[in-house]
């Protein structure tokens, strides 16, 4: 438990502020990783990674869920040792001591779930148009009409947001059952497209080197892309104090999570090999986010299917876009109770019980980035944005893995340092290594990324550092040194981290 000196007083509580509500149980906290797992990143990818890799379109995810899987291994650790609120800044700060690093960790990981969200909001405009165009409702949308849609659903989602956890989480479980529905057809249809003998299933062995990168550099760029579809579980740690006993529920519930997630998307590659001939899977890429109704058009020729299916990935990837901005509010919300926002970023509606003023901050971030991507009418705006998403989560997650390593070295020297060791969750030795160095990797520029997607990470990037900058200041105006207290974690004093071992 942290303690308040006499010389560096405590942040007042203000108006409207107060404690967030536990309210997710193993099974909603289960429904929540899967649905944020799931959800959009399967859809958005597809497409581009078939074309660049063809038919071993399966290996790429295996590879992103087995470096996904080895850093889920250490956010449990740490989750189970310090369970709570801020996530990868929390550890970030424990290991390291720095405030400017945290914070940029921190923010790094806010501007994640913003970008995934801005992605999901995107492919949800694009399937949702192409559900009225495919049952001949209405002709091809124009850019504008698509952007105006997913502009449209970020303020809806707000709103939803707005009415709290309980509500969100309740939306949620409906999401998921529908995204599972939507997978569960482009699988049914890849397997009745096997059934009927029009697949030749040795094509899910068959490499093709569609942009002339040769099989190493291709798997390791669509392996990036990949990333992106894999990623959600970490959102779940932020969500660590509106849950019910996080540290015995954690470990099992988002390993499972996690395989459930890998299940459905190595069915899901395999159907599109199967249902796509060698040509279609070299050019999917340019339906974007529309990749899966492609494949589901293809493979029920007669059947109605392809009429309602896009309709059930708008609500598949409405709901990845719900849990990133709860995820993104919610750090935000933490990091200005913690003075290294500014602080009205924490003001809490007084009868609802949530972040408004964070909500709105998160929600306009994400308005900007729909706009400023779909400004370039040259620009895949899918693929970038998850590509921003996937590189600012393989650069969190690298500190988080060397955080893991350092923060487990301190707690042998010191076991007191950890309040739940006896409980805790252990990852095995060597993971938190392997997993740093392959998420270095994936993160590194050898991956052939957009220009863009460096833009994009970079500006928001200095937009953080600018409002850590001025909250600097007010805080240096009001008297107050930042490190203000959330529930029992005070991350700006160093008095509040493990001690370092003698002779450190």
């Amino acid at each position: 438990m942290s303690t308040t000196t006499p010389d560096v007083p405590s942040a007042p509580p203000e108006e409207g502020e107060g404690e967030l509500k536990r309210v997710l149980g193993p099974k909603l906290l289960l429904l929540f990783i899967v649905g944020d797992v799931l959800g959009a990143g399967i859809y958005a990818v597809t497409g581009e990674m078939a074309g660049m890799v063809g038919g071993i379109l399966w290996l790429p995810f295996l590879l992103a869920f087995a470096v996904a899987t080895m850093t889920a291994f250490s956010y449990l650790e740490l989750v189970t040792h310090y369970p709570q609120a801020a996530g990868a800044a929390l550890y970030t700060h424990k290991a390291f001591g720095i405030h400017f690093v945290t914070f940029l960790v921190a923010f790094a990981v806010v501007c994640s779930g913003i970008t995934s969200a801005s992605t999901s909001a995107n492919v949800l405009a694009q399937n949702f148009f192409g559900g009225l165009e495919v049952n001949g409702w209405m002709g091809e949308a124009s850019p504008g009409a698509v952007m105006g849609v997913a502009l449209g659903f970020m303020v809806l989602l707000a709103l939803i947001n707005l009415r709290g956890v309980g509500e969100s989480i309740k939306f949620n479980v409906v999401l998921t059952l529908v995204e599972m529905t939507a997978l569960c057809i482009v699988i049914g249809v890849g397997f009745f497209a096997m059934a009927q003998g029009g697949s030749d299933l040795s094509q899910i062995f068959v490499f093709q080197d569609n942009n002339d990168k040769g099989l190493f550099l291709a798997v390791t760029a669509a392996t990036s892309i990949a990333f992106f579809a894999m990623v959600g579980f970490e959102d779940s740690v932020n969500m660590v104090e509106e849950t019910k006993d996080p540290v015995r529920i954690f470990p099992r519930t988002m390993l499972t999570g996690l395989g459930l997630a890998v299940i459905f998307y190595m069915l899901v590659a395999i159907s599109a090999v199967a249902v796509l001939s060698p040509t279609e899977l070299a050019t999917i890429g340019e339906a974007e986010g529309e990749a899966l109704l492609e494949v589901v058009k293809q493979g029920s020729p007669g059947f109605p299917v392809d009429r309602i299916f896009p309709f059930l990935a708008v609500f598949a990837v409405a709901n990845t876009a719900l849990i990133n901005m709860l995820m993104a509010s919610r750090l935000v919300y933490g990091m200005a109770k913690q003075n290294v926002l500014p602080r009205p970023l924490g003001k809490v509606l007084r009868v609802r019980r949530t972040p408004w003023v964070a909500i709105i901050f998160t929600t306009i971030l994400a308005l900007f980035l729909i706009w400023y991507v779909a400004s370039d009418p040259e620009s895949n705006i899918v693929t970038n944005l998850s590509s921003t998403t996937a590189l600012l989560l393989l650069c969190v997650f690298t500190v988080v893995n060397v955080a893991c390593i350092v923060l487990r070295r301190r707690r042998r020297a010191d076991p007191e340092s950890s309040s739940h060791t006896k409980r805790a969750f252990n990852s095995p030795t060597v993971l938190p290594y392997l997993a740093g160095l392959f998420s270095l990797f994936l993160a590194g520029p050898w991956v052939d990324r957009d220009p863009i997607v460096y833009q994009i990470a970079g500006g928001l990037m200095v937009l953080g550092i600018a409002l850590w900058v001025l909250t600097y200041f007010l805080n240096k105006a009001s008297h107050q040194k930042r490190g203000a207290p959330v529930g029992d974690v005070l991350i700006g004093r160093d008095e509040d981290l493990p001690p370092r071992p003698p002779g450190r």
